[in-house]
């Protein structure tokens, strides 16, 4: 008998029973922008029940809580905790970011799933954004992989298009604190 190793083994599902009452997709109010996605594991296969964490700044590069006394305003939030569906999308909406210091405008997004002890962390950067090319956390990220971390746009106005994926030959970059 021969055993084929899987893209993933993992145990649940957890998260449908213990975190719905968290979940929220949209970041800021009258949110122009549309991100949608997949989350796949090594062999291309959906998640569906993986859990997207993103954190964000407001339009001016101000995150909802501070420590330079100059906060967002208070009606952006800039968090949300979206679930993927049984095809493994997501969908969330939001503003662009502004750059914060020097970094491009940037999402932070965490992932959690079933079988990972702890989540992973990623950023999802914008298409076409001339501040890419000097952010530093960015350009630590060899040429061939860069485009894991650049959403690209759709056919549709207003609507970006990033997959995350756990492993595999088209594996997001993420990185360990």
């Amino acid at each position: 008998m021969s055993l084929r190793m899987t893209g993933s083994q993992t145990v649940g599902p957890f998260f449908e029973i213990g975190l719905s009452y968290m979940y929220k997709t949209q970041l800021a109010p009258d949110a122009p922008l549309r991100v949608r996605g997949r989350v796949l594991d090594g062999d291309g296969a959906p998640i569906p029940d993986a859990i997207v964490e993103l954190w964000q700044a407001d339009a001016r590069g101000r995150y909802a809580t501070t420590l330079d006394n100059q906060p967002a305003p208070a009606d952006f939030m800039g968090f949300a905790r979206v679930p993927t569906a049984a095809d493994g999308g997501y969908e969330f909406r939001t503003c662009k970011p502004g750059r914060v210091g020097e970094q491009a405008p940037h999402i932070s997004v965490h992932v959690l799933m079933r079988g990972l002890l702890k989540p992973v962390h990623t950023r999802l950067y914008f298409p076409d954004e001339a501040s890419n090319a000097g952010d530093a956390v960015l350009m630590r990220v060899p040429d061939a992989r860069r485009a894991t971390l650049i959403a690209r746009a759709a056919a549709e106005p207003n609507v970006l298009l990033w997959d995350i994926h756990m492993q595999g030959e088209h594996e997001t970059v993420f990185f360990v604190y």
